[in-house]
């Protein structure tokens, strides 16, 4: 009988090709369509709260509080999972509106002892720690909270005050510090910056054309 001797040759080898996951991209559509929302729901906003006399107005008509609370919120969807406690916290802030009754308080008493309230401003340095609260009294008035501040994550700083001082032309009476707390910057860009803070309250700044000193 004849015998058949066969040679078995490995199957040649097929390499698994495995393709890449899908990853998302970020194009310049997708760019311009975050800008495209933030404008506008900035400029939403901003023309709530422009005729609101920087808050006064708005404590005698929670309807108005409400549509400018969801005008917060939602810039404050636009501003989630961003960094807003670095270097670009640093600046002379100036108030637009708020819910802080201190602040509105001295606003509106300020001409039963002969004057208006100028600017109401935040004056916030990340690398040296530091932040004042700032009433100004034109021509030569100020009173200002100076504080020490942490940032304690990506949006929110806490902060202690660490002493005030009443300021005239040429006077100055000092105050004891009081109070600590922290506050979340919900959203900035290079104009404005969405503020919510321990007690609940709101406040929109804007970038002031100066730089406040003491």
């Amino acid at each position: 009988m004849a015998t058949c001797h066969c040679l078995l040759l490995p199957a040649p080898f097929k390499p698994t090709i495995i393709p890449p996951k899908p990853t998302s991209k970020i194009t310049c559509s997708s760019i311009t369509r975050f800008t495209t929302q933030s404008q506008s729901a900035k400029q939403h906003l901003l023309t709530l709260i422009s005729d609101q006399h920087r808050g006064l107005k708005t404590q005698n008509d929670p309807i108005k509080r409400s549509s400018i609370i969801q005008a917060i919120d939602a810039m404050a969807d636009l501003g989630k999972d961003t960094l807003t406690t670095d270097d670009s916290l640093s600046a002379t802030w100036r108030l637009l509106w708020t819910t802080e009754k201190e602040q509105l308080f001295i606003i509106e008493k300020a001409p039963l002892f002969g004057t208006q309230a100028g600017d109401v401003l935040q004056v916030i340095d990340v690398e040296k720690r530091t932040l004042n609260n700032v009433i100004t009294f034109p021509p030569d008035g100020v009173f200002f909270v100076r504080s020490s501040i942490e940032v304690s994550s990506s949006q929110r700083v806490n902060f202690r005050f660490t002493s005030a001082v009443l300021r005239g032309k040429n006077w100055e009476i000092p105050l004891p510090p009081f109070g600590q707390g922290w506050f979340e910057s919900l959203y900035i860009d290079e104009e404005i910056r969405v503020v919510k803070d321990i007690r609940g309250d709101y406040l929109v700044v804007d970038k002031a054309p100066y730089a406040w000193k003491e």
